[in-house]
């Protein structure tokens, strides 16, 4: 077990970090593709187009715009892999005038109390237990956001200002800096459409490490490549959306959008394979009443198998969730699966979000559940 432990260990620090030779790796940061709010993720993330609260900040800095609260607050936290992984959100944003909005948000993705036995055995082959210490392996991502209304009605630009802080422990730590763009248009009573680019810029992360001869020699031992201080570098990506919305009879309403995702860093494993754009697409309902309680379910993460006759199988992820709302508060839960069908990794995740009233105004409107 103790043996276990040490390659475990290692694997985790070698994983973690990008291949040296290799300067735009595919994956890099991509704990910040994850999501937050559990209604996105009850809908397969599918809300690109029709974000309209503080989570735009994370999936699209231009429907800040939306916001009609003085104040919104998020909050998430949802655990993965059977709870070794621990993933957390806040969001913050407020109007700032009638035409533009900025915002807050923080991820952090991080697992805890990870065995750390490269000092188990010293040079002399003697194993002593008591060296065995933990250590923590955590990314955290915090983006600053701005957006404006256009002239051309229905318009609206937003940008994200990102800063990405990465470490294993003390042996390994990265900055990382970066921009993205969005935009959301309106058309008509029914239409929204709308687009964001991550890492326009491209995102570099600086790596840089700290290991002692011992874990040295570790890495050696069990054949891992010796990690060097350099940069990598997340290539942009594309999200495109479109959502129909329109209400059936009184307050019970139906939307649903579409979204595509553009990765520009080589062929994908997902249902459009090409180099140097892969295609991901996913898709997300919802059926509400009024600002009390909506349903929701989506479809993505489509994956091609390899079966054991060399042919391919497609598989995709479901996802489900509901929201209740009461005046200016908001209660949302989703059950999604993060891997396909042979892996099942179920989640159940909750999210909050609240509005607070201006102040120095008497406001007795609240949002709605779909905004």
């Amino acid at each position: 077990m103790k043996k276990l432990g040490l390659v475990l260990s290692v694997i985790f620090m070698t994983s973690t970090v990008f291949s040296q030779g290799d300067l735009a790796p595919k994956y890099s940061n991509e704990f910040l593709s994850i999501g937050v709010g559990a209604s996105a993720l009850g809908m397969s993330n599918s809300v690109v187009a029709g974000v309209d609260d503080v989570t735009a900040g994370y999936w699209n800095p231009a429907g800040l715009t939306e916001i009609k609260d003085f104040l919104q607050i998020g909050a998430m936290h949802a655990e993965y892999f059977a709870g070794i992984a621990k993933y957390d959100y806040i969001g913050i944003a407020k109007p700032i005038d009638e035409k533009s909005a900025a915002g807050f948000t923080f991820i952090r993705f991080g697992v805890d109390d990870i065995p750390n036995t490269t000092q188990l055995i010293d040079a002399s082959g003697n194993i002593d237990y008591d060296k065995i210490t933990t250590f923590t392996a955590g990314d955290y991502g915090f983006l600053f956001s701005y957006a404006r209304k256009m002239p051309i009605e229905g318009m609206s630009l937003g940008g994200n200002f990102k800063v990405i802080y990465r470490h294993v422990g003390d042996f390994a730590r990265s900055w990382g800096f970066g921009l993205d763009a969005g935009i959301n248009y309106k058309l008509g009573k029914y239409w929204k459409f709308g687009g964001v680019i991550r890492d326009a810029t491209s995102t570099f992360n600086a790596w840089s490490f700290d290991l002692d001869d011992q874990m040295i020699e570790t890495f050696e031992a069990t054949n891992n490549e010796i990690p060097q201080n350099g940069l990598e570098l997340t290539l942009p990506k594309f999200i495109l959306g479109a959502q129909f919305k329109t209400n059936i009879v009184k307050e019970f309403y139906v939307r649903s959008e579409i979204n595509f995702d553009l990765n520009t860093d080589g062929r994908r494993n997902v249902l459009l394979r090409t180099n140097p754009v892969s295609i991901d697409p996913h898709i997300g309902i919802e059926l509400g009443y009024g600002k009390w309680v909506a349903i929701r379910a989506g479809f993505g993460n489509y994956q091609w198998i390899k079966n054991s006759d060399l042919t391919e199988s497609l598989t995709f992820q479901p996802n489900i969730g509901i929201g209740v709302g009461f005046k200016s508060v908001k209660l949302d839960y989703a059950f999604t699966d993060i891997g396909d069908a042979s892996v099942a990794l179920y989640s159940h995740v909750f999210s909050l979000r609240f509005g607070l009233s201006d102040p120095k105004k008497t406001d007795d409107s609240s949002p709605s559940l779909d905004e």
